[in-house]
Order: C-alpha cells, then sequence, then structure tokens
C-alpha cells in the first residue's frame, strides 16, 4: 500500500514536519487515532509495521473519485480506521462516477445555490476551482460536526508537512497525501487507473466562454509542479489539455442566462 520513502531527503524532512503538526493535535483526538497516525508516518519513513486491526474511530474523507480522495479513503481504511466518504453531488457530475462513489459506500451531500455562486465567479471572470473547492469542504466539514466525527481528511497534495493536519474549528483537518509526503504518481498507483485531465465538464465549460480561467488553471499546475507534487510529464499532459480548444462536453451546463 505504502512504499518507505529511504533517502527522500525533501520527503524525510516532510514527514518529520507532519510529526510535529501531530503533536499539535494530540489532545484534539482520540488516542487510537493519535496513534495510529503516528505508526503511518513511522511506517512511511523506516517501513516500520504497526497493528492495522480496526480502530474505533471514524474519519470522514471528502471524497471526489478522483486518484488523491481515493487513496487517501483507501489508506485510512487500511490502518484500521473506519472510513466515511463523503461526496458533495454537484451538477456537473457524470452518472459514472456517483456510481464509483456508491461503490465505496459514500453518502451524499449538496451545496445549497451552488450553480449561483459559481455563476458569479465566471461573470467576474474570477478562478472557480478554489471558491469549489472552499464550498465542498465547508459542507464536509458540516457533515462531520453534524454526525459528531472530529477528524476531516482530504486529498490535498500540499508540498508541507507542517500543515498536513491542523485543528479547523471544530475538527482536526487532516491533508492525507501532505501528511505522508505522497506525491501525484503514488496517489495514483494506490488508487488505480487515472486520466490526466484538467478539471471538471463546468470547468471546461467556463473557460471556453471565459479563457481567462485557462491561465489560472496552467498557474496551479505549474505551482504544483514547483512543489513536487507533480512532475514534468504529468504537468505537460495537463497543460497541454487546458490549452486545447475543442468544444467541452459539459457546454450546455452554463446557459446564458446563468453567465
Amino acid at each position: 500500500m505504502l512504499k518507505v520513502v529511504g533517502d527522500d531527503f525533501i520527503k524525510r524532512y516532510r514527514l518529520l514536519q507532519s510529526l510535529e503538526a501531530l503533536e499539535k493535535v494530540r489532545e484534539e483526538i482520540s488516542k487510537q487515532s493519535y496513534r495510529r497516525l503516528k505508526a503511518l508516518v513511522e511506517y512511511r519513513l523506516f517501513g516500520k509495521g504497526f497493528n492495522r486491526a480496526p480502530i474505533d474511530e471514524k474519519v470522514v474523507v471528502a471524497f471526489s473519485a478522483g486518484s488523491d480522495s481515493t487513496a487517501t479513503l483507501k489508506i485510512l481504511r487500511w490502518a484500521g480506521f473506519e472510513v466515511i466518504p463523503v461526496m458533495v453531488e454537484l451538477p456537473q457530475m457524470e452518472e459514472s462516477i456517483l456510481w464509483n462513489a456508491q461503490s465505496y459506500g459514500a453518502v451524499f451531500v449538496e451545496i445549497p445555490n451552488y450553480m449561483e455562486i459559481i455563476s458569479e465567479q465566471i461573470e467576474k471572470g474570477a478562478p472557480i476551482c478554489g471558491k469549489c473547492h472552499s464550498m465542498i469542504m465547508d459542507a464536509v466539514k458540516d457533515y462531520a460536526m453534524r454526525k459528531g466525527i472530529k477528524i476531516v481528511a482530504s486529498g490535498d497534495l500540499l508540498s508541507v508537512g507542517s500543515i498536513s493536519i491542523y485543528l479547523q474549528g471544530d475538527v482536526v483537518k487532516l491533508n492525507l497525501p501532505a501528511f505522508l509526503a505522497l506525491d501525484k504518481r503514488e496517489t495514483i498507483d494506490i488508487a488505480g487507473e487515472y486520466s490526466f485531465e484538467f478539471g471538471c465538464s463546468l470547468w471546461k465549460s467556463a473557460a471556453h466562454q471565459s479563457p481567462i480561467l485557462k491561465k489560472f488553471a496552467i498557474q496551479r499546475v505549474l505551482r504544483e509542479l514547483r512543489a513536487g507534487a507533480i512532475d514534468k510529464d504529468i504537468a505537460k499532459k495537463l497543460i497541454f489539455g487546458i490549452l486545447a480548444k475543442n468544444n467541452p462536453k459539459g457546454l450546455n451546463l452554463l446557459s446564458k442566462k446563468e453567465v
């Protein structure tokens, strides 16, 4: 499931940062969760085996059925956590994605006025991915708080371990790939097949009508490349996809009235 980082200095440093960050939330989570998360990092650092028997601890995962959130779900289940994947059902999602999420036992929630908020962003020529992500995470955290679940995990590929786990309001936010210093290639290996394509059908529709969004998308890809989350080959495929002039399948998601 997980590979030991070996002599990779940068990843080892990030993992040590993760251990420091874990200590800061030690009193916010159960002893079982603390020990199991620490064991995961030590396994990644030293190949140190640990007891993966199920523990009485629920973790909510913000689930998109993509490689990063799928890898997050699989790792946590492998480590013995009771994982609840929560998917925010969005209008641009294809049936195949929803069926895939159901196969993992996903719980579905919604965001009120989602299209109205995103359409306002598009009308201003503003990036939509960050806004969409923040609304999704808020909806997932709301679900966790309603159910009394303390840990909310995501598949965010951050470049540092110091903010991979932290207290956010009433929940502990766990960016698991960052916590374990995983990169995109590793999450794909764990999750399975993956299509190197930037953005959902709604983003493609928006970028077709507001090309400035392609510039923002390329900047995001380059940030991930500089951070080491993706490599040059992945970055090339994503950027060429962003620059493609083909009309997206999801163009009808945004009517003239909406934008």
